[in-house]
């Protein structure tokens, strides 16, 4: 199980690496069609990375507003509450705000920037569905989050994707109607740029997509490590596959935060899935369950 953390750890650190990597390229590309002007270098990484700490610090209730989520407090859900409560204590976190969504599909997720400033958000549906057990593995997984810090990398990746996204956008644009120095010696770049422009959304979504995956597996693993009992979660996964009901509001910017894909035909595909198979969480829960 701790080799399994730190291995996802390593995996989603060399991920971020890189994600930084490519939106420098791509702003270099862009700054080079425009005849190598530093300052459009300097602007765009430094007005990347302001949209990147707006991001940080406002990400969670523009996460928790869009869901249409609704703080409680203990005497509203004593059953939730405590059951939070009792995981922070078990974890020496500090308590998260907590939440419900009244949505009959089952899921919860975290969000905020650090596990000071965190909160945790289930749907009413999965407070229907689970027995006790079963709703503390879910609520574990979901604790872990904040404890890694996956709170914090979900919204700087996805702050990042959306920035490429737009750049990309931009170099379409100015590339198709005109604009920049087009002498033979910025062919080249005009090129990349091009090049950029098209492949960015894509590979920026499989990175989102890529460190989705990764820190969910690390957070069954850690959420199993918390109450040491791995079946509990894969129980409660069985009973959302079989379930099969997808979310009533459909929201494609936080589907990457939620415990199972919250949206319509997410089977389709598991390239472009911000989760992984359930099968394969599954298989993996049930063989720390087995070496427990």
């Amino acid at each position: 199980m701790y080799s399994d953390i730190a291995a996802n750890k390593r995996k989603t650190v060399i991920i971020i690496v890189f994600f930084f990597i490519f939106l420098s390229a791509i702003i270099f590309a862009f700054s080079r069609y425009f005849g190598g002007n530093n300052d459009i270098f300097y602007g765009g990484l430094i007005g990347s990375l302001v949209y990147v700490v707006f991001t940080y610090f406002a990400g969670e209730k523009m996460a928790l507003s869009v869901n249409n989520a609704k703080q409680i407090s203990k005497s509203d859900n004593p059953r939730l509450w405590r059951t939070v409560e009792n995981l922070a204590i078990a974890d020496g976190l500090p308590m998260p705000k907590v939440y419900i969504m009244n949505d009959p599909s089952p899921n919860a997720f975290a969000t905020g920037r650090d596990p000071n400033h965190a909160s945790v958000c289930v749907t009413s549906g999965l407070l229907d569905m689970m027995n006790d057990q079963e709703l503390q593995g879910v609520l574990a997984h979901e604790i872990s989050h904040v404890k890694n810090y996956d709170i914090r990398v979900s919204m700087v990746a996805f702050a990042l994707t959306a920035i490429i996204s737009l750049l990309a956008d931009f170099i379409l644009n100015i590339t198709f109607f005109g604009g920049g120095d087009r002498e033979e010696n910025n062919q080249v770049f005009f090129f990349l740029g091009l090049i950029a422009a098209i492949l960015a959304p894509i590979i920026a979504t499989m990175i989102q997509l890529a460190i989705s995956r990764q820190r969910e597996y690390l957070a069954d693993a850690s959420g199993a490590l918390i109450t040491r009992y791995p079946d509990e979660l894969a129980s409660a996964l069985e009973k959302i596959k079989a379930s099969n009901r997808p979310a009533k509001v459909q929201n494609t910017a936080t589907a990457h935060l939620f415990f199972v894909n919250p949206l319509k035909g997410h089977s389709i595909t598991n390239l472009f899935s911000t989760h992984p198979p359930i099968d394969q969480r599954i298989a993996r829960l049930r063989k720390m369950e087995d070496h427990a």
